[in-house]
């Protein structure tokens, strides 16, 4: 199966790796430990952090809650804490 990414999605997933990257480096955690500590390869946190890469949901989830920023990320995903998701709500959903 042929993979297609558009450039915004490839610019966030790289920017993403990056995120994890400063996390990791910040709390002075090698990739191996992270990587082993996720219960994750080497090659597969390379690919997160260089956003090259198609890891599983559960892997990234495991990368995250390793550096402790996965209810960050939960909790960026909740509609509710931005002006426009909290304004969609009130208009109730859109009939499709």
């Amino acid at each position: 199966m042929v993979q297609r990414r558009s450039p915004a999605r490839t610019r966030a997933l790289v920017r993403m790796g990056e995120h994890l990257r400063s996390w990791r480096k910040l709390q002075g955690m090698s990739a191996s430990e992270l990587a082993r500590r996720a219960h994750i390869t080497r090659e597969t946190l390379r690919g997160i952090e260089d956003g090259t890469g198609s890891p599983r949901i559960d892997s990234l989830f495991a990368v995250a809650s390793v550096l402790g920023v996965v209810d960050t990320l939960v909790t960026a995903l909740d509609p509710l804490t931005t002006d426009a998701g909290r304004a969609l709500a009130i208009e109730g959903p859109r009939p499709r």
